[in-house]
């Protein structure tokens, strides 16, 4: 249902792969099968042929990150097969859960509109239950409100305070209640840390502190692919809350564990794996390029991103496109 905080340690190895470096931090986890209990409890999947997306961005945006996060968005269903491993082969994975009718998670996600609160209607500190109200000002102001086949994500600037933000969740998703937005829809929280918690929230691009005393010795930083630590944080905690919200809306679709409040969902079963080997505190083998800029998939207009991985149905253990085994 969210994505939650942990630090992790990086041990750094360096290898060629054609005209590129992989970036190696391998150490052969990618998850373990027999520690996964993940159930389908017959609910929805968000399997409308086409969906459609609307990004409310609260607070002030600067128009450069707010591109390149709308080409990630665009990039989830704009097969590049010149660009492997691309954005929309990570969504694949994604769309292997389905329904009862045997639906599969939609394959097409459209940008159908975009909302701008840029005056923090509902304040700078915001709460898990005051981002629906945030949701009403957008459908009530500019936004549809599309119960067929719409979902809503609302991302906050680096200067607007969330509920347990930096403490316990990075992101999370829920659905709409029907007496304050007007219906029941499924959306999604992402906030950005640039200025809060990077370390926290914009894993690999920015380390935790060391403790006094602790031992602990600071080791490279990843450069983000778009040079923004805060918005590539951004983007790797969106895919992982739409592979989340897209497999399990309404909390009763795909998840392990016996509270549905606080389920164990596709992609929680693989936070920090963003490579093959990767899992318990290591990355995982992604690419580094020229610029020494790491990332695991590409996108439209030659976009680079570093999302991490999402549980495969099939495979049944943590899976990728930049999969090297």
């Amino acid at each position: 249902m969210m994505i939650s905080l942990i630090f992790f340690s990086f041990f750094l190895s360096f290898s060629l792969a054609s005209s590129e470096q992989f970036f190696d931090e391998s150490k052969n986890y990618e998850g373990s099968s027999d520690l996964v209990d993940l159930q389908y409890h017959l609910g929805p999947v968000i399997s409308s042929p086409a969906t459609s997306l609307y990004i409310i961005w609260y607070g002030r945006w600067n128009p450069a990150h707010q591109s390149t996060i709308r080409d990630f968005v665009y990039s989830v269903s704009s097969p590049t097969p010149a660009q492997y491993p691309s954005v929309s082969n990570w969504w694949k994975t994604v769309r292997l859960y389905r329904d009862q009718t045997g639906s599969n998670i939609t394959d097409t996600l459209v940008l159908s509109g975009e909302f701008h609160d840029s005056t923090y209607s509902h304040g700078s500190h915001l709460t898990r239950f005051s981002v629906q109200s945030v949701i009403r000002t957008a459908v009530t102001s500019k936004l549809p409100l599309n119960a067929v086949n719409g979902l809503y994500l609302v991302l906050t600037s680096d200067d607007v305070e969330m509920q347990e933000f930096c403490r316990a969740i990075c992101g999370f998703h829920y659905f709409t209640f029907a007496s304050i937005v007007g219906a029941t829809v499924p959306y999604a929280w992402v906030g950005n840390s640039e200025k809060q918690c990077p370390e926290m929230c914009a894993y690999p691009f920015a380390q935790p502190k060391p403790f006094p005393g602790s031992g602990f010795v600071a080791r490279e930083k990843m450069k983000p692919p778009n040079g923004e630590v805060g918005i590539d944080g951004m983007i790797s905690v969106i895919a992982h809350e739409l592979a989340e919200v897209s497999s399990n809306p309404m909390l009763n679709g795909w998840y392990g564990g016996d509270d549905a409040t606080a389920p164990t969902e596709i992609a929680d079963l693989c936070l920090g794996v963003y490579g093959s080997g990767g899992g318990g505190g290591y990355m995982g083998s992604v690419y580094k390029d020229r610029w020494r800029n790491v990332y695991n998939v590409k996108g439209v207009k030659g976009r680079k991103y570093l999302i991490q991985w999402v549980w495969d149905l099939t495979r049944n253990r943590c899976f990728g496109p930049n999969a090297i085994n």
